[in-house]
């Protein structure tokens, strides 16, 4: 089962840090235990809550099979989600949010489509058709897809849910999934609006240390939550074999009293024959 940090360790990780005071969100006020040298300080015991409901919602996702997209495009964030989205092979996006990733997903399909084609035709050599210049202008192009679109080149759909590190720099992605009524998951600092968010955890997501120990968390209760799903859908498997071996069993044994009945049947019919003609010998 997945562990969740303790209070000692998100005081360590320095997650209790927000930003100057004048910087915050009115409505982020309820999570703030108070300031120090006009820096906000976030109260962690609600760190802590908020955080354990979260793992319990990410778990039952992954444990449904239901597919939870990493957002982290900030400097800090980018390679703590591309490590830990990429152990979990889920989906991520580090480099940078494309306007309508959600609301326009047909779209954006269609251009993961042409990087595919386009990787494809490179492995196999089939670029030389081109011009060296169009080499190099499809090459320039595909590279900045490729960039983007690393992480998400197996979504087949609109996510079930979308952890963002920083809901102020990705607040699009929070946008557009509202709009869709997709979950949002997400680090609440002092300066962003919880309300837009399903599942906030009050923390600090500037702070590399901060960043790591909650995306682990929810990456780990994520994890395990698909690992069940593994299991599940193996002994659901393995009963489906029972099952499919039983009705085979029936079907064997069906198929045996048939053809036992048939045989009796046939030896009745022969007997009867012996006895009918045994009085007829006689007679004559």
């Amino acid at each position: 089962m997945y562990k969740l940090p303790t209070l000692q360790e998100l005081l360590e990780a320095g997650v209790h840090f927000g930003h100057q005071v004048r910087r915050n969100n009115p409505r982020m006020r309820p999570y703030i235990y108070g300031a120090k040298e006009g820096v906000s300080v976030i109260d962690l015991t609600q760190s802590e809550k908020y955080l354990k409901e979260t793992c319990e919602f990410v778990y039952d996702l992954g444990k449904s099979g239901k597919v939870l997209l990493f957002v982290g495009t900030k400097k800090q964030a980018k390679p703590i989600v591309e490590e830990m989205a990429g152990e979990l092979e889920t989906p991520f996006l580090a480099e940078r949010w494309m306007g309508g990733f959600l609301t326009n997903f047909s779209e954006i399909k269609k251009n993961i489509k042409k990087l595919k084609e386009y990787l494809e035709q490179k492995s196999k050599g089939e670029l030389s058709k081109y011009t060296k210049k169009e080499q190099l202008l499809l090459e320039r192009k595909m590279g900045k897809l490729q960039r983007v679109f690393v992480g998400v080149m197996d979504l087949a759909g609109v996510p079930d849910a979308i952890f963002v590190i920083d809901a102020v720099s990705d607040n699009i992605a929070v946008r557009e999934a509202n709009r869709l009524g997709i979950k949002v998951v997400a680090i609440a600092d002092s300066n962003c609006d919880p309300t837009q968010i399903d599942y906030p955890v009050p923390g600090n997501d500037d702070a590399i240390k901060s960043i790591r120990i909650l995306v682990a968390a929810i990456a780990a209760a994520y994890g395990e939550g698909k690992k069940e799903a593994g299991k599940l859908a193996e002994i659901k498997v393995k009963e489906g074999v029972k099952e499919e071996e039983k009705k085979e069993v029936k079907e064997k044994k069906g198929k045996e009293n048939s053809e036992e009945k048939v045989l009796k049947k046939e030896a009745a019919e022969a007997k009867e024959k012996k006895e009918t003609k045994e009085p007829e010998k006689k007679a004559k």
